[in-house]
């Protein structure tokens, strides 16, 4: 089966659906966004009544004009004006706070559990370093988006709309078309460089994400770093994603003062005519000095916001382009999803069924052909064979990372497709070959198994590990941290704090993946004995490398090129006298070679 791709669509598509994204999110708060919009059209219309009083103040201060009574009115009415613009916009911020913060929270919430219903595939190939980039940078422009369209763009454009409407009933026409013909260049210029700007900060996102996945991966593998002398490479490798995304930042800025030089010059152009028209209106008496500053006072509070608009419509283009690769992720769609009659899991037995089962990873080599095997309840069927003959591919399949490609797998007579997902792994437990720990305490990752576990259980679930009496004896006990991905620990004692936390879960069908492949040999036959004890009742799948750890397997499974060629129990096998008891007598020679080499 191929990853299905997401499509490229057209730009003005992406932004549609980016915000058809994020209303659900302010949809949820309506009527504090409502609230907030009221409170943004009371600041404007406070503020654009500011000129209007500054005009009659100017005004009264004619000679002719009574001095005390009328301007004193009139400078408490602008300073009174002059307060409720500030503060409406407070309280807008104070009531859309809300909005914002869930919103922001929101999104990252269901990106984080889009990630984790994403298929194993997606997460082989992911790099990690870019992805929490690109989540970061997009729950961000969300917070600038929907602060900056609402709270600058929108009112920005309604105070324009009712400067213009004063100006076209108090004078001469020629003054609104001047700042119409002013606003379109400016707009029209701001779009055209913008858009050939957006080229400089899409490269920016690319080389910042691809820097950090170069120095999350480096971090992440110190010790191999070091054992090759690599770390001149790693800086080398770093520092070429660095100076790709320095050119881009580079040139957004120098393409940024470009846009302020053309944008400062059309404001000042604007601004220059009016204030001419202005002062030959007021020579000629058509106008008074209080419609000069009147005048002048709108073109700032016009103009001084005009000049924000172009740095927040860039901005909002930005935070478009930062919110395209996080939305893109949601857009993934998983591989392996619940049917939509899916029910729960009803287990009686746990029995386990593979029958005829077929599976590609990539649709052109066959990694498993027409498996039939099953493991009756409470007893233990263990697989083995040469690397590469598809034995780890059953348990992923039987956990459900990935589907079938032919034929199906059976729990108590129920198609696993035909169950939900949840249920299926509840009722799974699964020790891997490759253990990975949460950079926690020892007694977080055991009790990962069952969160919700007592600390004696958790303490139990340690004693059967064989590990009890190694954390005990840690200065720090359960408190100890592990580090990254379990770092601090050694391949035994990550594998047995696995088993562990398995073992907390008590699932009803347990899978060994090369469960004790990292174990000493003392140890390894300490948990053995523990493992058979605890499978003797448990529906037990088995994947091996080393035949000792499967003899007491009540039916062995021989795999070679994703096939069953052999089976049957460890006696039986050994008679045969075919893959089995070659791969066992040559085990048996490596382990006495390996005993003489110890006593020498």
């Amino acid at each position: 089966m191929h990853r299905r791709r997401t499509e490229e669509l057209p730009e003005s598509i992406q932004y549609r659906q980016t915000f058809k994204l994020l209303f659900p999110y302010i949809w949820q708060y309506r009527w504090r966004a409502l609230l907030a919009l009221v409170l943004l059209a009371s600041a404007k219309l406070a503020n654009v009544g500011v000129p209007l009083v500054l005009k009659d103040v100017v005004d009264s201060l004619d000679a002719s004009q009574a001095i005390l009574v009328v301007p004193a009115f009139l400078l408490l009415a602008y300073g009174l004006l002059r307060f409720l613009s500030t503060l409406f916009g407070e309280l807008r911020d104070v009531v859309f706070a809300r909005v914002i913060q869930r919103t922001m929270r929101s999104a990252a919430l269901e990106v984080f559990n889009h990630l984790h219903k994403l298929s194993l595939r997606f997460h082989l190939d992911r790099q990690t370093g870019g992805l929490s980039r690109d989540i970061e940078r997009g729950v961000s422009g969300i917070r600038f988006l929907m602060n900056f369209m609402l709270f600058n763009i929108l009112p920005t454009l309604f105070e324009i709309s009712l400067v213009i409407l004063i100006l076209v009933q108090r004078f001469d026409i020629r003054f609104s078309l001047v700042i119409i013909l002013t606003l379109l260049v400016y707009i029209a210029l701001t779009l055209l460089i913008t858009e050939w700007r957006m080229t400089f900060r899409r490269k920016m996102n690319l080389m910042d994400s691809k820097a950090n996945t170069s120095a999350i991966d480096s971090l992440i593998n110190f010790e191999t770093v070091k054992y090759f002398n690599n770390e001149k490479y790693e800086l080398k490798r770093y520092d070429e994603s660095m100076q790709q995304w320095e050119k881009a930042a580079v040139r957004s800025t120098t393409s940024l003062s470009l846009l302020n030089s053309i944008q400062g010059l059309v404001i000042a152009t604007g601004v220059t005519v009016l204030m001419f028209m202005a002062a030959e209106e007021v020579a000629i008496g058509d106008m008074t000095v209080g419609d000069l500053v009147m005048v002048n006072a709108f073109l700032l509070q016009l103009f001084i916001p005009l000049n924000f608009l172009g740095f927040v419509y860039r901005e909002i283009r930005h935070s478009l382009a930062d919110m395209e690769r996080m939305f893109k992720l949601l857009k993934t769609p998983p591989e392996v999803e619940d049917s939509e009659n899916a029910g729960e899991l009803v287990l009686s037995d746990a029995s386990v069924l593979f029958e005829n089962v077929g599976f590609s990873y990539d649709g052109r080599r066959q990694v498993l052909k027409g498996i039939t095997f099953e493991i009756p309840s409470g007893r233990t069927v263990a697989v083995v064979g040469h690397s590469g003959a598809g034995k780890s591919t059953l348990s992923r399949l039987l956990y459900r990372f990935y589907d079938v490609s032919e034929g199906r797998i059976i729990i108590d007579n129920q198609d696993i497709r035909d169950i939900t997902q949840q249920s299926l792994r509840r009722a799974i437990g699964v020790v891997p070959q490759d253990t990975v720990l949460f950079n926690d305490s020892i007694f977080y990752n055991i009790a990962y198994g069952k969160p919700d576990a007592s600390y004696e259980a958790v303490i139990k679930a340690a004693k059967h590990a064989h590990i009890h009496e190694f954390i005990e004896n840690l200065p720090d006990g359960y408190d100890t941290l592990v580090g990254e991905r379990g770092l601090k620990l050694s391949g035994g004692e990550k594998q047995r704090v696995a088993i562990a936390r398995t073992l907390l879960k008590d699932p009803a069908i347990l899978i060994f993946d090369e469960a004790t492949s990292a174990l000493d040999s003392a140890t390894e036959k300490n948990i053995q004995a523990e493992l058979e004890a605890i499978s003797a009742n448990t529906t037990t799948l088995i994947i091996a490398h080393r035949l000792s750890t499967v003899q007491h397997a009540d039916q062995i499974l021989v795999m070679e090129n994703g096939q069953i060629i052999e089976q049957g129990n460890h006696s039986e096998l050994l008679h045969m006298g075919g893959l089995y008891s070659r791969m066992w007598a040559l085990q048996k020679e490596v382990d006495i070679s390996r005993k003489i080499d110890h006593q020498d």
